[in-house]
């Protein structure tokens, strides 16, 4: 009879140990990590959405966030210039801020008088969008992505 209790009690404390240091998986968290392509652009009046800029005649914009590190290219077939950048990104507060290391030549002339991208970050399963502010934090242009993978 002792040994059954003891077998018994050993197995209880066994089972709630076991319960007790199972971790539940972690919630999965929204991220930013992953490829996106551009869909459309807003353009804002007054902080409301005056027009919306579909992407047509084979334009194509892609976005690759990876472990603090973003690419993108472009390609506009009427648009004889290369675009294409790399660098850093980082989110703060709801505010998306890239700083390229390098890009194409179209681009490198744009770097040069701007140091740091920053946007509104508005952040879903499989969308996001950047929105760029004026000087005065008014809303300006929006460029809305679909996650690709």
């Amino acid at each position: 009879m002792k040994k059954s209790v003891l077998l018994i009690s050993t197995v209880l404390m066994a089972t709630l140990f076991i319960a007790a240091t199972h971790k539940e998986a972690p919630q999965s968290t929204v991220s930013l990590e992953g490829v996106w392509e551009l869909e459309h652009q807003y353009l804002y009046d007054n902080n409301e959405i005056l027009d919306t800029l579909y992407n047509l005649n084979g334009y194509r914009q892609v976005k690759m966030y990876s472990k603090g590190k973003v690419m993108w290219t472009r390609f506009n077939p009427v648009d004889n210039n290369e675009w294409f950048g790399y660098g850093s990104y980082e989110i703060k507060d709801g505010i998306l801020e890239e700083r390229l290391e390098y890009a194409s030549n179209a681009m490198m002339q744009i770097v040069d008088t701007v140091q740091v991208f920053k946007f509104e970050l508005i952040l879903g399963n499989n969308t996001y969008s950047q929105i760029t502010l004026d000087e005065r934090g008014n809303k300006y242009n929006a460029e809305n992505y679909v996650r690709i993978e």
